[in-house]
């Protein structure tokens, strides 16, 4: 996005990538389908960036969810809103959109450099590379950094950059795992027969030790370290945020959200007869991984108590131990921290150079929020660097 704004503006244009090709994590983030932005009201889409809304909120007010569409359109690719409000490309792919962005791109006169990695600067000043031909320096007037964050490395996000800023007295926050999955400790037994098992039609209720509650409702699947999946997601900044402040996180899940808890026990309280145990989950609803579940964490005197037994089904307590590893997020928290930046990304202590996307502190949920912002930061960082070059050159 910088680049086509800077570009567009008359400047002469140096695309450095560490990977052989462009794009990989915006290929993996299609693999599922592209969920490009989410048609929801505005307001409530600003909200998804929690602390980071003020410093986000003017990069979406210049180029937002509409204007994403408006520019996918203009690459010749349609859109459509889903069920869910999300907005992807019909077709759903990602190789037909980044195949004409890159055109358009290299038609303009973007020079693509590949297996570059910047290696910070020299003594000159100049960008310093490693590349299969040994280490190039290179001058530029403007810099527009876009290194991402710390998932997915193998994809080309390492952070590897942090100490290279921080060296130069950036204020970096610590790159943490966002959107990710966590670590619960199953038995052997639970483990063995329910990895891999998708956990639906489900709620979630974590409260945190602040005192503020977060309710989500849909579906997550149970790994063989612990939990993962949407539902997870949507929750993963608090509950990893509550990990790293208390330890652990407890979160409680309504296994039968469709079931008041007085009709759930009057089901449970029906004599079971010669039925199994199972067999008299089962005529609540619970069967499966959910009784798995059930097995797994709520105490053996419960299953002798409707009472009981049914108000574990609609809370049932599942403590959370650790984050999964940040390579294994689907993306990060951290970055450049926002207060080191001008209005135009500009780093303060370093003039001339910006910064975009992933690599900025801030996080959002999946669903298209990750994309927008990623878009609408790159196009400002590179408008940012366009005034700068033209401030350069007067």
């Amino acid at each position: 996005m910088a680049a086509e704004v800077l570009i567009r503006g008359g400047a002469q244009v140096d695309l450095y990538d560490a990977m052989p090709s462009v794009g990989r994590k915006f290929l993996r983030a299609g693999k599922g389908g592209l969920n490009l932005t989410h048609s929801e009201p505005y307001e409530l889409f600003l909200s998804r960036y929690g602390m980071r809304r003020a410093h986000i909120k003017p990069l979406l007010d210049a180029f937002g969810p509409e204007a994403l569409r408006e520019w996918v359109h203009g690459l010749g690719i349609t859109t459509f809103v889903g069920t869910s409000g999300r907005v992807f490309p019909t077709g759903m792919k990602t190789t037909p959109l980044l195949r004409a962005w890159l055109q358009r791109l290299r038609t303009s006169g973007v020079h693509f450099r590949m297996r570059h990695q910047w290696r910070g600067w020299d003594e000159s000043g100049k960008l310093c590379f490693t590349t299969p031909q040994g280490t190039l320096s290179s001058g530029h007037d403007a810099i527009v950094l876009a290194l991402g964050g710390g998932s997915w490395a193998r994809l080309g996000s390492t952070g590897a950059w942090v100490p290279l800023l921080t060296e130069r007295g950036v204020p970096v926050a610590a790159l943490r795992p966002s959107n990710c999955g966590f670590d619960v400790g199953w038995s052997e037994h639970f483990r063995a027969r329910f990895a891999g098992a998708p956990v639906k039609s489900v709620a979630v209720v974590f409260t945190d030790s602040g005192g503020a509650t977060y309710r989500k409702q849909g579906e997550f699947i149970a790994t063989t370290n612990g939990v993962e999946g949407s539902l997870i997601y949507a929750l993963s900044a608090h509950l990893r945020d509550e990990i790293a402040a208390k330890g652990t996180a407890v979160m409680h899940l309504d296994l039968a959200p469709g079931r008041e808890l007085q009709r759930l026990v009057a089901e449970l309280s029906r004599p079971r007869g010669s039925r199994s145990m199972a067999n008299h989950l089962r005529r609540a609803g619970i069967e499966g991984v959910k009784a798995g579940l059930l097995r797994e964490l709520a105490p053996p005197q419960d299953f002798t108590d409707p009472a009981l037994l049914g108000a574990a089904i609609k809370a049932l307590p599942l403590r959370l131990i650790a984050p999964r590893p940040l390579d294994e997020a689907i993306s990060s928290a951290g970055g450049v921290a926002f207060e080191a930046l001008d209005e135009h990304l500009m780093v303060r202590a370093l003039p001339g150079v910006f910064c975009a996307g992933e690599m900025l502190d801030w996080e959002a949920p999946t669903g298209g929020y990750l994309l927008t912002a990623c878009f609408a930061s790159g196009r400002a960082a590179g408008l940012g660097a366009l005034a700068w070059l033209k401030a350069f050159t007067t």
